[in-house]
């Protein structure tokens, strides 16, 4: 079994296409293809199944995928390690993000980063499921460490770290009805209806647990992807919205509107695998996220 036809493996249970594997690859699709086909007679069972269609994982691929990635991950820190015993440091990172990490500017963070490291390659990747699907990154293999929001007690297989806390803010347009109340009670809120992230987000998922734990049914019409689109459909007034309040200062017309309830705290953490090894560029990176986190 060789290195190559491992990267090659991976490439095509990442992308679920040959096509998209070569193109990634920089191979002739015939040349992925051959090299799976030897894997798959090596291992004694098929990887992947195939139509004119879908390429799919078998479970016997299921198995090995993570495998795999933390083989090509040993192989890296062996070459890695080689690099830099002549004093720099190399490799390369995936970071996963959110959209809001409070009060660490992450930009300003990778340049001195990247300024100390040149030689290190580092990837950032958000996920459109928030905190939920950078977990999942995390626990798969496909991201070495992660800003996240947990809602609730961390899942089994992560280490994570709070790196900050923001309080969650209710916004509302600034000609909203809302404004003119001292303090807004959560049922006013469910009558108001509220613009928010997918669940798997952690802001979504804290209010959630929160009008759970109130005994109301929260109700979400409006699911957005970003703080644009949620800034201007609150502005526009089809709704409201709790977000960190950090960010709710940034967002143009709209006003903070108090509510009478228990207040949210919503904790930026850093989290990594708790069973695959930091490469030594991993471990770098996450010493200066901790220096740029506030004290």
């Amino acid at each position: 079994m060789e290195l190559r036809q491992l990267g090659y493996f991976v490439a095509v249970a990442e992308e679920l296409s040959f096509t998209k594997a070569s193109r990634r690859l920089r191979v002739v699709q015939s040349g992925v293809s051959t090299a799976i086909r030897a894997l798959e007679k090596e291992v004694g069972a098929p990887l992947f199944e195939r139509d004119s269609r879908h390429v799919r994982l078998t479970d016997a691929g299921l198995a090995m995928l993570p495998e795999a990635r933390a083989t090509l991950a040993a192989a890296r820190s062996a070459h890695d390690a080689v690099r830099e015993s002549r004093g720099e440091l190399h490799g390369s990172i995936v970071l996963g993000t959110l959209l809001s990490t409070a009060s660490i500017d992450v930009p300003a963070l990778l340049g001195r980063f990247h300024r100390e490291h040149p030689r290190v390659r580092i990837r950032m990747q958000h996920s459109p499921s928030g905190s939920a699907g950078q977990i999942s990154t995390l626990l798969d293999g496909t991201t070495d460490l992660a800003f996240v929001a947990f809602p609730r007690r961390p899942p089994a297989g992560l280490i994570s770290e709070a790196l900050d806390e923001d309080a969650l803010a209710l916004v509302c347009a600034e000609d909203h009805p809302l404004t003119r109340a001292r303090k807004v009670t959560p049922e006013q809120l469910n009558e108001a209806g509220f613009v928010d992230f997918p669940q798997g987000w952690g802001s979504r998922d804290m209010v959630d647990l929160a009008f759970e734990r109130a005994g109301l049914d929260r109700v979400v019409p409006l699911e957005v992807p970003g703080y644009d689109s949620l800034s201007a459909l609150v502005r526009d007034g089809h709704g409201v919205a709790f977000v960190p309040r950090s960010m709710a200062r940034t967002l143009p017309g709209l006003t903070i509107v108090p509510v009478a309830m228990e207040p949210l705290r919503w904790t930026l953490s850093i989290a990594i695998s708790a069973t695959r090894p930091l490469s030594r560029a991993g471990h770098a990176l996450l010493t200066a996220i901790r220096a740029a986190a506030p004290h």
